[in-house]
């Protein structure tokens, strides 16, 4: 299978870029340097609802099934309605926690809280996410895009393919003269708040609409949900847009070299996302890790577009029959056995020095 092969290239890169320990093998039994990770798992009773970011949607899929598998009695709901209503249903009391790729905003924060008797709500990566740059032109293979010629495509600046911007960037590309469909997410999302984040950080003279998880920028197509984007551009001629390269890959897109900021039009790669990821900052404080990415990234080989998905959860607070299944299938997903569970699905784990921030800050929820 296609996934797997590319599963077995992305752990060598991973492997030696972040210097992780192991591997899953194909049935998911823990590799060497994974033991005891299996055994840590705390196991819960009951009903466990939770909502938020379709990027993540495969990589919550797969631990939720890992997890049922070693905690019978358990029910666990993770519903993708995208990073924005994740978030707001996590305000409203209606989830658990939240999956989002955006960590919360300045005004969300306190709202966030407040759900959260006696503690904070915090931030944790749980997987990194490259943001795949996805097209479908026929006949033209291997197309490369500098942020400046991005930021002009999906602002409505340039609405031919064979215009001379993307001509620079491909000069020899066979580029017809057919419209562009630029295709964005329709409903609120985490992708576009990272994306755009990227093109306000990379390309400022061209891209004057900052970021948000709502789509801004006049024109192009909507299309719901990381699956929806991904349908259309496999359905639709002159199209392109951004997807995570878990759904680029399950959806065979062709995707995109992109310019970083050492001037390497750099593939998409475990490694080459990696990399980005290994300059990456905190910016939270204690157990609250969002993360700063450094877009215009002068890393060799690094590919810039990358996001941390991250799961939205109480420090405190949280109701007592719901804790243990928190810590439970959050522990899980922090583990090294559940980190390499996502090799194989389009995913790059985390850096082991994040990842053991991240589940030390889980068995801290209380």
């Amino acid at each position: 299978m296609k996934l797997q092969r590319h599963g077995a290239i992305a752990c060598l890169a991973l492997t030696a870029v972040l210097g992780l320990s192991a591997c899953g093998s194909d049935n998911n039994e823990p590799a060497a340097g994974a033991s005891g990770s299996a055994a840590a798992v705390d196991c819960g009773k009951g009903t466990l609802n939770a909502q938020g970011s379709s990027a993540q949607k495969n990589a919550m899929a797969e631990w939720i099934k890992a997890y049922q598998q070693k905690c019978a009695g358990t029910t666990i709901n993770y519903e993708p309605s995208g990073s924005g209503a994740g978030i707001q249903a996590f305000i409203a009391g209606t989830a658990d926690f939240a999956g989002s790729d955006s960590a919360l905003k300045p005004e969300e924060q306190p709202q966030a809280d407040a759900k959260c008797a006696g503690g904070q709500a915090l931030n944790l990566p749980m997987v990194i996410g490259p943001v795949a740059v996805v097209y479908n032109v026929s006949g033209a293979d291997n197309l490369q895009f500098s942020p400046a010629t991005l930021a002009k495509i999906f602002a409505g600046k340039v609405t031919k393919w064979d215009d001379a911007a993307i001509k620079a960037d491909n000069p020899d590309a066979k580029l017809p003269s057919t419209a562009i469909q630029a295709v964005h997410r329709s409903d609120e999302s985490g992708t576009t708040d990272n994306f755009t984040k990227y093109l306000s950080k990379t390309a400022e003279a061209d891209w004057t609409l900052g970021n948000a998880k709502a789509w801004k920028a006049p024109g192009g197509v909507g299309a719901a949900k990381s699956d929806g984007v991904a349908s259309k551009v496999k359905s639709t001629e002159g199209t392109i847009s951004y997807v995570e390269w878990s759904y680029a890959e399950n959806s065979g897109l062709k995707m995109a070299k992109v310019k970083n900021g050492n001037g390497e039009f750099t593939e998409l790669t475990a490694e080459s996302a990696g990399k980005t990821i290994a300059g990456a900052k905190f910016e939270g404080q204690g157990n609250d890790l969002k993360m700063s990415i450094d877009y215009n990234t002068k890393e060799a080989g690094a590919y810039p577009i990358v996001l941390a998905t991250y799961e939205i959860v109480c420090s405190k607070g949280l109701a007592a029959d719901k804790l243990p299944l928190v810590k439970g299938l959050l522990g899980h997903a922090a583990s090294a056995e559940g980190q390499q569970e996502l090799v194989e699905l389009g995913y790059a784990p985390l850096p082991d020095e994040v990842r053991t921030k991240v589940e030390a800050a889980v068995k801290s929820l209380s």
